[in-house]
């Protein structure tokens, strides 16, 4: 039997062990969350608004033991607070909204036919929820899936993996039954032969774009619907009107927020040629005033990357732009001990044959390109693999709505990033997946349509 083990970025120490349910296991807690789904589908739609969000509130009541134990498990500094802002945003807008979306389109009604289209549930729904924001990311789905009236099974990130736990306790307590969200722990063979056992009736996934690609293949032929949110190389654009102070603060923010662990998180910036210098000054001296160390310690502002395979591939990847001629601003600091620990970076000097500019780095750097203007600017954004978020920064509306049409993007963000507004879809292109998620978008991804033509019998 496989052991899924969290080892601690901070130490190496073990945070937690969970062996991996066996497929026969695994298939038999699936069966019982399809048998309960239709009791929970039966339900009015404002009960289980009510259930899920009293679960997010005995969430919420756990912070404080979770902004610790987030720490210990993937390293984001104590002082950020945790996840359950964001989170409890994310699930408040879509209960807000869940009425509306799901609400019949009646598309006539006369004396003769009715007709409607109604969105349904598609059944036991598996959400598949990575490290890096192993609260946020999960939510996404597993609110409006619950509200939608799916079963929902949720497996996590070995890196996070009490994640699953504290949230299925939660929801639990506060009325969601057990056999409707269900935490599993599985392998990855296991979870691809549950997936083209056609096992579950959609799949949501965030993480890896390698990963990603084996889950589609895994379902390929089930004609079951998969969702996915994968790599990002997100760029961002400073033109010559930008308030260079508000924009080198969110854009640094962006690249280094949680060791750059976003998969939103800025990784190419392009400055136009009168702000370059001023703007690669800025954001030495930002970054400069960082603190890496300890994340259980309040003065930390950088804590360590959440494993050492993740740290060891951003070190190649700057290591390579170097000796291909890339300029290093930030000093190594004390505490980048070549493990988990890792200093920053700002890079400049660099172009698009390198690595650096082009695969996903996730992590504490990033390369920034002077450009002589706009369409410099749009050529190079849209150069890459990847398509999930632009941040523009201009205080020209107008000319920054032109520029976002003509990019290969998701979102486009004007003057902020690295931020989901779930009033919005959530969602990528290219190599960053497909699908859409939060928005009433949302739930038509996590429901299906049934259409009704009722003839009546006048006589």
């Amino acid at each position: 039997m496989t052991t899924l083990t969290c080892y601690s970025p901070i130490d190496g120490s073990v945070v937690a062990e969970r062996s991996c349910h066996p497929l026969d296991a695994a298939t038999a807690m699936i069966n019982q969350a399809r048998t309960a789904q239709a009791a929970w589908a039966a339900r009015s739609v404002q009960d289980r608004i009510d259930r899920v969000m009293a679960g997010v509130a005995v969430l919420g009541a756990m912070n404080d033991d979770i902004v610790p134990e987030l720490a210990r498990m993937m390293g984001r500094p104590i002082r950020y607070g945790g996840e359950f802002t964001g989170l409890d945003e994310r699930a408040t807008y879509m209960a807000a909204i869940a009425e509306d979306s799901l609400a019949d389109v009646v598309v006539g009604d006369d004396q003769a036919v009715r007709r409607v289209i109604k969105r349904v549930p598609h059944g036991v729904v598996f959400v598949v929820a990575p490290w890096n924001y192993p609260y946020l990311t999960a939510i996404n789905t597993v609110a409006p899936a619950l509200i939608a009236g799916n079963s929902v099974v949720l497996k996590h990130a070995t890196q996070t993996i009490l994640v699953g736990e504290r949230m299925t306790r939660a929801f639990h307590e506060a009325g969601v039954p057990e056999d409707v969200f269900v935490n599993v722990f599985l392998d990855h063979d296991t979870s691809l032969e549950l997936i083209g056992h056609r096992a579950f009736d959609f799949i949501n996934f965030t993480g890896s774009t390698t990963s990603g690609a084996a889950i589609e293949k895994a379902a390929s032929g089930t004609f079951v619907g998969v969702g996915t949110e994968l790599g990002g190389k997100d760029p961002a654009y400073v033109m010559e009107d930008a308030d260079l102070e508000a924009t080198v603060a969110g854009l640094i923010d962006g690249a280094m927020y949680n060791s750059g662990q976003c998969c939103c998180g800025i990784e190419r910036i392009y400055v136009c040629e009168n702000l370059y210098q001023d703007f690669v000054s800025r954001a030495v001296a930002l970054v400069n005033g960082y603190r890496l160390g300890d994340p259980l310690d309040w003065d930390t502002t950088l804590g360590p990357m959440a494993h050492k395979r993740v740290s060891d591939a951003v070190r190649q990847q700057i290591d390579d732009a170097l000796a291909d001629g890339a300029v290093a601003h930030i000093p190594k600091s004390a505490a980048d001990d070549g493990g988990c620990y890792l200093s920053p970076q700002i890079l400049t000097n660099v172009n698009h044959n390198m690595c650096i500019m082009r695969q996903e780095s996730f992590g504490p750097v990033v390369g920034i390109v002077s450009v002589s203007g706009d369409e410099e600017a749009i050529a190079l954004m849209n150069d890459s693999d990847f398509g999930l978020t632009v941040s523009l920064w201009t205080r020209d509306i107008e000319r920054a709505e032109l520029l976002g049409d003509r990019l290969d993007t998701g979102t486009v963000f004007l003057n902020r990033a690295d931020y989901i507004d779930p009033g919005l879809c959530w969602t990528g292109c290219k190599n960053t997946g497909r699908g859409a998620g939060l928005s009433s978008i949302g739930y038509h991804s996590l429901t299906r349509p049934r259409s009704y033509h009722f003839r009546k019998v006048t006589s």
